[in-house]
């Protein structure tokens, strides 16, 4: 194990053990227990293969019985993922939005029509059998969404002891390393923007589970009780519709729950207490920040469409300490706790990866990636990756290299760094939109039918 994987497992150890997760004999390199990573942040912990087809490096492969976007997550050897599986007809698959897919088929029919089993899929890690599959609910769903969304599109987060699935409007269950049902929540359906559906995912810490609920009527955000699903706190919040999920920033001074939107907003964990807000001036908050120690990036998409969040496209960096309204003047890019503002930074769908003291930023459509220096907010390069299709996937780092998947399921492998350089091109021909999890020497890669295991 080289020096960067020995640092990186300890400062993971570090913070699970803080954030009062058992971890009994697992270790962070045997774990990918919520969205990218248990720090969110998409920086591998174990070594997986640098390159993989469909039929190199694959250990196993299990065929998927539903829809569903959200993301594997791993406990040492259980993979759990959510699906929603039609019943008594095929799925309304999800199309290649702005790729090329056919969407007459998901005009003619509308999901709401259907019934869906929400289920939730545990998995053995090594051979990929079936563990066990629960049905959460079954029924029409309460909401439409959108040709390119699904009704699983929420990453499920696990501590070990509970797995957590979040359906959006459709509910939040708990059940046991067994699959036995703990407790479910209903927490309220409310409009989403043009029935586009939700996305934001559950994150968990200090035995509390966070839902962030923002929505065209009653926006809220939520610490739940992790073993009995009560409410510990409620904050309403003052947002429309927004599909990033919040991250846990764990600073040097303190814990923040960091929550997007119009304006970033961080919270007090514990109380659900306004810290600070951050005017983002509009924009979709769809990437999920990313926390690194002592610095938070955040950013929105920006958006150019004659609608009320036309505007944003910033990226920022926090640095901790602050209080009340941390906003820079139209004349500044930097104050005492805004390291830097960059305009147009290139964020959108996809999530912000670091790797070698640079950001890396995906466009959507165009298969464009930004590199950013951390420190001072320069750009490095702003390239389109030869061959790439769209970017909804967002990357993860290992080492010194920067993993980017596109919708065709070719992942683009690039040398971390302010050149740009592709060294590896591995394809799997599938419809891809998740983002993968790393764990036990492998990658669990998901695609709109399969997931994989990619291991040596």
């Amino acid at each position: 194990m080289n020096t960067l994987r020995i640092q990186t497992t300890r400062l993971c150890l570090a913070v699970i053990l803080s954030a009062g997760i058992s971890t009994g004999s697992v270790s962070a390199m045997d774990q990918w227990s919520q969205f990218r990573g248990d720090q969110m942040d998409g920086q591998a912990t174990t070594e997986h293969p640098v390159r993989w087809s469909e039929s190199e490096n694959v250990a196993w492969v299990a065929d998927l019985e539903g829809e569903g976007w959200s993301c594997p997550v791993v406990w040492n050897d259980l993979l759990f993922v959510t699906e929603a599986v039609p019943v008594g007809e095929e799925a309304i698959q999800p199309d290649a939005t702005n790729t090329g897919g056919d969407r007459r088929r998901n005009r003619e029919a509308d999901p709401k029509d259907r019934t869906y089993r929400l289920q939730v899929v545990c998995l053995d890690a090594k051979t990929g059998e079936e563990r066990w599959r629960q049905t959460a609910r079954e029924g029409r769903p309460v909401l439409g969404r959108h040709s390119s969304n699904t009704y699983a599109t929420e990453t499920p987060v696990t501590d070990g002891k509970y797995v957590y699935a979040y359906f959006g409007m459709m509910g939040v269950y708990c059940f046991d390393l067994n699959g036995e049902l703990v407790w479910q929540r209903d927490l309220g359906n409310y409009p989403m923007r043009a029935e586009w559906g939700t996305s934001s995912s559950p994150i968990l810490f200090d035995n509390k589970l966070y839902l962030q609920i923002d929505n065209e009527s009653q926006s809220f955000l939520v610490a739940l009780d992790a073993q009995t699903g009560k409410d510990i706190w409620r904050v309403d919040r003052e947002e429309s519709s927004q599909y990033s999920s919040p991250v846990l920033w764990q600073n040097s001074q303190r814990a923040e729950l960091i929550v997007g939107g119009t304006f970033y907003r961080s919270y007090d964990p514990n109380t659900g207490d306004l810290l600070w807000q951050l005017n983002m001036e509009k924009g979709r908050s769809s990437a999920t920040p990313l926390a690194l120690n002592d610095r938070l990036y955040v950013g929105t998409e920006y958006r150019n469409r004659g609608g009320a969040d036309d505007g944003g496209g910033f990226l920022f960096a926090i640095k901790p300490g602050g209080s009340g309204d941390l906003t820079p003047s139209d004349s500044q890019d930097s104050t005492e706790f805004v390291s830097w503002k960059v305009e147009r930074s290139g964020i959108q769908m996809a999530s912000p990866a670091y790797c070698n003291g640079y950001l890396y930023l995906l466009e959507r459509r165009s298969g464009v990636v930004h590199c950013i220096d951390a420190k001072t907010g320069e750009k490095a390069y702003q390239k389109r990756i030869p061959g790439a299709r769209a970017f909804w996937a967002s990357p993860w780092t290992m080492g010194d290299q920067v993993f980017c998947v596109d919708t065709n399921g070719t992942t683009f492998v690039l040398r971390g760094g302010p050149n740009f350089e592709v060294i590896a091109e591995n394809e799997i021909d599938e419809l891809t939109w998740s983002t993968p999890a790393i764990a036990n020497e492998a990658l669990y890669f998901r695609t709109a039918k399969r997931l994989f295991c990619i291991r040596k």
